[in-house]
């Protein structure tokens, strides 16, 4: 049975095959998104890819979870998980990006009960199984900034050893702590406002079905250093005292946790948007790598990351406009 073939199925099984259909808006992934209309009636269609790494049973577990601690995750209607196809709880178009691009002014209005969100989150326990990757781990999904950032730039690269042991014994010293539940794209895109509801639950959550064990910090770091927009440097600071107020963690400890996934999410996000150019035909994801070199400077500027920093300075060029342009030039050029 072709995918469309099961689709089609899979609707008229469900009561929405006579619905009409309008693209929303993806992410980096492989996944689709259609809102459905019909009647008075909306859902959103989620397709994954069979076979790929976004696993729509994971995304159901996840939403489970977190909808018994009260937090909002799309309500799943309908399943047919064999054919990685969802049917969802439709948000509507609430994005904290799209309302922050229209009113600015409200950034810690909304951003304070996402971080809230993190706090009750994380003070109850994970379900069971979920991957929690080492120090090691960490850093190799960070060597994407050697093999297709700096790579593609420059057409060759330093050997990764230097890179990689120097992230790693970063993460070991400062950020390798007890794990909590973390959603891991947690930022303005995959959050919504749900005016409707109250308290936690006004806060949607998207895009978790990769959720695993990891530091307290890092969805932090996902919210405050947004790849797709200027997070102010009064909402960073109001939202980090926050957290740490909610958390009880101690900021000289944190500060150097924080510092130290912030380089390491940077890193593998380079990476990521340069491989999505050149490899995945998608040259949209390279205005952001500026934003993202900021952040990683930022990061490294920490005196924990001493040594970090040392070697991408030798390692990594600038995203200056002629090496984004070279990355540009490589677009799709791969297999």
């Amino acid at each position: 049975m072709t995918h469309s073939v099961a689709l089609r199925a899979f609707l008229e099984r469900v009561g929405w095959a006579t619905a009409s259909s309008a693209p929303l808006a993806g992410d980096a992934s492989a996944r689709s998104y259609m809102r459905l209309t019909l009647g008075n009636k909306s859902a959103v269609l989620m397709r994954a890819p069979l076979g790929g790494a976004d696993d729509p049973a994971q995304f159901v577990m996840i939403a489970s979870h977190l909808s018994a601690l009260g937090l909002s995750a799309p309500r799943c209607i309908a399943q047919d998980l064999a054919q990685g196809l969802l049917l969802l709880e439709d948000f509507g178009d609430g994005v904290f990006a799209r309302i922050l691009q229209a009113t600015p002014n409200r950034e810690i209005g909304l951003y304070t009960p996402a971080v809230d969100v993190l706090q009750h989150l994380q003070s109850h326990p994970a379900p069971h199984g979920l991957p929690s990757l080492s120090a090691t781990d960490w850093a190799d999904a960070a060597m994407l900034s050697l093999t297709r950032y700096a790579g593609g730039i420059m057409g060759q690269m330093s050997k990764a050893d230097d890179l990689h042991t120097a992230l790693a014994n970063a993460i070991a010293r400062h950020a390798d702590g007890p794990r909590v539940l973390i959603l891991r794209d947690y930022h303005a895109e995959n959050l919504m406002h749900l005016t409707a509801r109250k308290g936690l639950a006004q806060v949607g959550l998207l895009d978790f079905q990769l959720a695993q064990m990891g530091q307290p910090c890092y969805d932090l770091v996902s919210l405050l250093q947004d790849a797709r927009r200027e997070v102010s440097p009064e909402t960073q600071t109001a939202m980090t005292g926050r957290f740490l107020s909610l958390t009880d963690q101690l900021e000289t400890e944190f500060s150097a946790a924080f510092a130290t996934f912030g380089a390491q999410r940077a890193l593998r996000i380079l990476g990521i948007f340069a491989q999505l150019s050149t490899h995945q035909g998608k040259p949209q994801y390279l205005p952001l790598i500026p934003r993202v070199w900021q952040h990683l400077q930022q990061n490294l500027a920490h005196p924990a990351l001493y040594d970090l920093a040392k070697i991408c300075a030798r390692d990594l060029p600038q995203p200056t406009p002629a090496a984004l342009q070279h990355l540009r030039s490589k677009c799709q050029t791969y297999p």
